[in-house]
């Protein structure tokens, strides 16, 4: 690994900010603030989780013309797009004072941070590695585990300084002066794979975008794949409301997210070398059989310590996740319309975390216990898992077929 790691630094370095600094548009972070807007806007659970739910759709609609662009336009000018418009969502957010700006900015957020971010990052590096594809991108989506760690941490104590808001303007400006510089720096050479990478594990048929839509297969695999960012936005959203359930302390859940991190980089490493050995579907069953133990454990258990089981599990199914992600559709559809087909997974799973916070906000509102419907959750997973163990089957028989 590490003469792996040695000669492309530059390349899955700039792919580590870009997934690192995804956090900004991510439910867990972006929930960290929900309790001062609703307070501050007079908002229920139920209709801050439509507003929420409503401004994701949005994102999710505009990632599918937005996306395909990074098999156009250098990536390196994408990605700086994309940066920016993260940070001037940020800034927006900042400054929301009433319901169309709130709307506005979460939108955006949502566009560029959990969208476009790692979608810049993953197209770059699916389509600059092959041979090793597996180790670049868990390299690269150790961002996602990372900001998970310290992310939360850091803006409770931001936050505790500045306020919800003056958090959110201080890190914008962070984005600006630091991230923006760096990712351009790292990412302006395009790395360009090596015959012997090629040869080893050529390509083989290169689908369109259309093409994938009408594979029955696509969509047995994003039964399963998209588990993961449904059940964990749902969880992360509504945390404040679930620690005031359990009669935790906020600060135990948010600071526990260490156990998280280390959990999702052990499986992202792992997984990443399994990738290159086997295929990336065949993780897809074990991901879906953590994702249920965590959400059947903070289901049932009012204890603190299920909170630590649903951090390690939770984050080695993340960790199985962000490999798979990244590397699974370049493996069965190619990399000529890798942007096409990863913007349409994208905005499928942008869409698929919207409904989550809003049906869950109103079933909340009107009733249904929170801790009935994480349980519900994680038997939908234990029921999909012996669907991916078939899905796995054909892929390994079919991947990159001509």
């Amino acid at each position: 690994m590490f003469h792996f790691l040695l000669p492309n630094a530059r390349w899955l370095a700039g792919g580590f900010l870009l997934t690192l600094f995804s956090s900004f548009g991510q439910t867990f972070y972006i929930a960290l603030s929900s309790g001062g807007i609703r307070a501050e806007l007079g908002l229920s659970h139920g209709e801050f989780g439509w507003l929420y739910m409503g401004a994701t759709l949005t994102s999710a609609a505009m990632i599918t013309v937005a996306g395909r662009l990074a098999d156009t336009v250098p990536i390196e000018r994408y990605a700086l797009f994309v940066v920016l418009g993260l940070a001037a969502s940020m800034i927006m957010l900042s400054l929301a004072g009433n319901l169309p700006v709130l709307f506005a900015s979460l939108a955006c957020l949502r566009f560029f941070g959990q969208g476009l971010m790692g979608h810049a990052a993953m197209t770059a590096i699916g389509r600059w590695f092959v041979a090793n594809r597996g180790r670049a991108v868990s390299t690269a989506a150790m961002g996602i585990q990372f900001g998970e760690s310290v992310m939360p941490v850091s803006f409770v104590a931001i936050a505790a300084l500045a306020g919800w808001r003056g958090s959110w303007s201080i890190n914008a400006a962070f984005l600006l002066v630091f991230v923006l510089p760096a990712v351009f720096f790292l990412m302006r050479v395009p790395r360009v794979p090596q015959a012997s990478e090629a040869a080893s594990k050529p390509e083989g048929r290169q689908w369109a975008r259309d093409e994938v839509l009408r594979d029955p297969l696509f969509w047995l695999l994003a039964a399963g794949m998209l588990a993961p960012p449904i059940f964990g936005t749902i969880v992360f959203f509504h945390q404040v409301y679930l620690v005031e359930l359990r009669g935790w302390a906020l600060g135990q859940f948010a600071g526990s997210t260490p156990v998280l991190s280390i959990c999702a980089v052990t499986t992202t490493y792992v997984s990443g070398i399994l990738i290159d050995r086997y295929n990336a579907s065949m993780l897809l069953p074990t991901m879906l059989v953590l994702i249920a133990t965590g959400l059947l454990t903070v289901a049932f258990v009012s204890s603190a310590w299920a909170i630590l089981i649903f951090m390690a599990v939770i984050g080695a199914a993340f960790g199985i996740y962000a490999s798979v992600f990244g590397a699974i559709w370049p493996e069965l559809y190619g990399t000529k319309h890798l942007g096409a087909i990863k913007s349409l997974v994208t905005a499928m799973m942008v869409f698929s975390t919207a409904l989550g916070p809003g049906i869950t906000g109103y079933l909340i509102d009107k009733g249904v216990p929170y801790p009935a419907q994480i349980a519900a959750m994680g038997f939908y997973c234990i029921l999909a898992a012996p669907l991916m163990v078939i899905a796995s089957r054909i892929v390994a028989r079919r991947a990159l077929r001509p």
